[in-house]
């Protein structure tokens, strides 16, 4: 069995002083790693020695300047440092130091396995925070503790919880798919796990390659088949609960739901402890596990950035996610069988017993065997053997579970009249007698097809519960494994209780066992989580709506999906620098926007100017992430723009209109619409949002009863929705008349006078005149000018000649030809004259009449207008 997985007040420290770091080889090597996006990636290769061991590591980081948090990556059991270079590239890409190694007894490192013992490999951790500490690319706190984060998953989600607990420079950890107590891990209720801990042993190259107390532990424990208080001391040693009122860190915990090794009650454990402790925690079941299934490894990778751009770049306006999710199956994908996944959500973690609900069971007292040697055993999981496949195929109402007969009670509901949603940890009491002194049981809930046969074993887990002095007849609460399982109409839920099961040592004795229950069986329901909608028979009424809110979550959204170059710490208060922007689409024959180059600063609302076709567009698309530029780049506020960037939830866009829902108030759309995105409500700052817009009463009427300007107002206040410290508004005016224009003209500039920035793209030069402040002109894809709109409009450069008639375009054309000229275009009045350096007003009308034209004015121009054609040469 493969076990790699893809990828505050602080406590004492109480890990003695050991051995300095040394490197002993590889030093000063590095590659750069493949990438689409600059800077490149480097990584170094050396082997450390530490406290008598040698561990192979491999550091990432980019060239770009400054000193940036640092993060280390821990493998599964069984693998190595490469297992996690990929996600150890992107995290370099987006701005960390980041550290790879290989554990003891793994990979190209020494020493013997202790399974994350604190006096071997969590101090080897320490020792590897130490050498961060001393890299000059890594941000530090203060001397000898540098800004570190931790992740890994199984083996090495632990070392992150564990370290977190021992060494109070870790400021953020996101342990995946691993253990808190691994002594209830392997031996819970006192049963023995054979299967799985005979994994571990094996997958770890055997028992002589762990330390001599874990193997002696081992072969005591897999030779009796029970284990003892010794075993079971030497694994909570080695566990995160060991010092679980030490961490005190931020923490994402992210769980599987189809593992049978460390089932969701053991983040359910972490979660509460870790909150106790003031700590934020986030809690996300994902599809997969130990057991096989989807990863997820895309959006888990993606969650684990946010988390860590949130807590240790200290990025406050980063989504890092809902307290609690959790990833449903809702069918399968026709074109390949793949099972379709969807999310569910809460803005708190409701534990495994929020929304209890109890269902009456058959209560017939039952008696059945424990066969002698505990053979043949019931079948629920297979680990290390298969077992993946099984997990998906009971996620998608296919059993495969066996249990012999003779050898289980089973006690049945009635059929469900609704559907019932189970979201955490079933419990029920029994009572159970025994011809031995101690009986073994597996207990588990199947749901049940309305023929009363077809049955599945929700993510086919079972809970070992050893019951000691049985003889004599005793009461037992069992607390079934958390799950999350729909069960639909119709079904009933069965609670069996077998003598024997695969993956567990059971009793070699015979023995028989006599179960009745002691009341009803207790499903929770976790009310709170709401998973999103399945799409309504009144389709065409959301469509605009979901458009809209699906193109502005993918804004919004702070996932990586691709390499980003570092923060440039210079422009962390500059709303926009772009920097030599070029785009040419696929199969165009010029650039669409070519080498531009300007900067936007706080508090000014700037326009964009430019004929059709002159690469306002396709700018503002790439200023939002949606399309990839082919050369130069956009910060804003010193992040790089990339499809994705977290940067953009400091954005707020308004483009080709807003789709509401016409039936629903103002106020209604706005809420609807923040929700679908995901983020909490009080960041949606709607009240703030709504002042600035200036709807007043009408947001309580309906949507459809709102004349245009009152629905351009609406979509400019979705678009103000969280307050964006940068503001994107195209063609604002689009269908207003002139009241409903000086409306929106009032909107913005209340918008911007709270010190965020505006970017306007509009037509209406008269407009732009009397909003904005700055103006960025455009033409063929190039910048033609930018600066503040007095400079422009009243620049000296460009001169107004008026004309006793109108000139012919012949005349026009000659005046262009003219010394110190550089371009004039006629216009109603006479001409515009735009000067170039060496030009003068003096010699432009000496020229002037010359060539007989009938002179009547010169001086300066002060429209807009007349400053934009000159500008475009009379392009527009």
């Amino acid at each position: 069995m493969d076990l790699r997985l893809p990828r505050p007040r602080r406590p004492r420290r109480t890990l003695a002083a050991a051995a300095a770091v040394v490197v002993l080889a590889g030093a000063g090597t590095w590659t750069a790693v493949a990438s689409d996006e600059p800077p490149p990636v480097q990584r170094t290769d050396e082997v450390m020695a530490v406290d008598g061991v040698r561990l192979d590591t491999s550091y990432f980081t980019t060239s770009s300047g400054g000193r940036r948090p640092a993060v280390l990556l821990g493998h599964g059991f069984g693998g190595d440092k490469d297992d996690v270079r990929a996600q150890a590239e992107d995290l370099a890409a987006d701005g960390y130091a980041v550290l790879t190694w290989s554990a003891r007894g793994f990979g190209r490192s020494t020493g013997k396995i202790g399974i994350n013992d604190p006096k071997a490999e969590v101090a080897d951790v320490s020792k590897l925070i130490d050498w961060l500490a001393r890299q000059p690319q890594v941000q530090l706190d203060k001397k000898g503790d540098p800004r570190v984060g931790m992740a890994g998953a199984s083996y090495g989600g632990a070392i992150s919880l564990l370290t977190a607990g021992y060494d109070d420079r870790v400021d953020a950890i996101a342990p995946a798919i691993t253990y808190w107590n691994l002594a209830d891990a392997l031996f819970p209720d006192g049963v023995f796990k054979k299967l799985w801990t005979g994994v571990f042993f094996n997958s770890g190259g055997g028992c002589a390659q762990f330390q001599p107390d874990l193997c002696a532990m081992y072969e005591r424990v897999a030779e009796s088949g029970t284990p003892d208080a010794a075993a079971r001391a030497l694994l909570e040693e080695r566990s995160p609960s060991a010092v679980g009122d030490r961490v005190k860190v931020p923490t994402l915990l992210l769980q599987g739901q189809t593992d049978s090794l460390f089932t969701l009650a053991q983040s359910d454990a972490a979660a509460k402890a870790i909150k106790a402790n003031g700590a934020p925690v986030d809690v996300d079941w994902i599809a997969g596990g130990h057991d096989g299934g989807d990863l997820e490894t895309g959006r888990v990778q993606a969650r684990v950035t946010d988390w860590f751009d949130r807590y240790l770049k200290d990025e406050k306006a980063t989504d890092t996610g809902p307290a609690f999710r959790v990833t449903r199956t809702g069918g399968v994908d026709s074109s390949d069988g793949a099972a379709l996944l969807r999310g569910a959500s809460d803005d708190t973690y409701p534990g495994l017993d929020a929304g209890d609900r109890t269902l009456a069971l058959t209560s017939r007292e039952q008696s059945f065997s424990n066969p002698p040697g505990a053979s043949p055993p019931a079948v629920s999981a297979l680990p290390g053997l298969g077992g993946g496949g099984l997990a998906q195929l009971s996620s998608l109402g296919v059993g495969i579970s066996l249990d012999f007969p003779g050898q289980f009670a089973a006690f049945t509901s009635a059929p469900l009249t609704a559907d019932l949603r189970v979201t955490g940890s079933p419990t029920a009491t029994v009572r159970v007698k025994s011809t031995s002194e101690d009986a073994v049981l597996f207990a588990k809930v199947y749901d049940v097809g309305p023929d009363g046969r077809a049955q599945v074993l929700p993510s086919q887990l079972v809970a070992p519960v050893r019951v000691e002095g049985a003889k004599a007849g005793k009461d037992v609460t069992l607390t079934l494994p958390a799950i999350d399982h729909e069960v639909e109409k119709g079904h009933r839920l069965r609670l069996v209780l077998a003598s024997t099961d695969l993956g567990y040592a059971s009793p070699a004795a015979p023995a028989t066992y006599t179960v009745s229950l002691q009341g009803d069986l207790t499903v929770p329901t976790a009310p709170g989580v709401s998973t999103a909608a399945a799409p309504l028979p009144s389709w065409v009424w959301w469509l605009p709506l979901a458009g809209a809110a699906a193109a502005l979550v993918l804004l919004l959204s702070a996932r990586r999906r691709t390499a980003m170059p570092p923060p440039d710490p210079a422009l962390a208060e500059v709303p926009l620098q772009i920097t030599d922007l070029s785009k040419k689409y696929a199969g165009g024959d010029r650039y669409s926007v070519r080498d531009l180059t300007f900067r936007v600063e706080k508090g000014q609302v700037l326009g964009l100017l430019g004929p059709n076709g002159a690469g306002k567009t396709t700018t503002l698309r790439m200023l939002m992430g949606l399309i990839r530029p082919d050369g130069g780049e956009i910060r804003v506020f010193g992040h790089a723009i990339r499809p994705g960037a977290p940067v953009l939830s400091r954005v707020g866009a308004f483009v080709e209109g807003a789709g509401f829902l016409p039936h629903l108030s103002g106020r209604a759309n706005l809420e609807l619409y923040w929700k679908a995105t995901g983020r909490p409500a009080a960041d949606a700052h709607l009240d703030e949002a709504l002042e600035i817009a200036g709807l007043g009463d009408a947001l309580a009427r309906a949507v459809r009863t709102y004349s245009q300007g009152m629905r351009q107002r609406l979509a400019i206040a979705q678009a103000m929705l969280g307050l964006p410290d940068l503001l994107i508004l195209d063609e604002p005016t689009n269908g207003l008349d002139p009241p409903q224009i000086r409306e929106m003209r009032e909107v913005m500039i209340r918008y911007a006078a709270a010190g965020r920035t505006v970017i306007v793209s509009s037509h209406l030069l008269a407009e732009v005149e009397q909003t904005c402040t700055h103006l960025v002109v455009m033409d063929r894809g190039k910048l033609v000018q930018a600066g503040p709109v007095g400079a422009i409009v009243g620049s000296g450069d460009t001169l107004l000649v008026g004309t006793a008639a109108p000139l012919e375009a012949p005349v026009a054309e000659k005046i262009t030809t003219l010394p110190g000229v550089v371009s004039a275009v006629a216009t109603d009045d006479g001409l515009l004259v735009r000067l170039g350096p060496d030009g003068s007003a003096e010699r432009l009308v000496a020229e002037l009449v010359r060539l007989d034209v009938p002179v009547r004015s010169v001086g300066p121009h002060r429209r807009l207008e007349d400053a934009f054609l000159t500008l475009i040469g009379g392009s527009a």
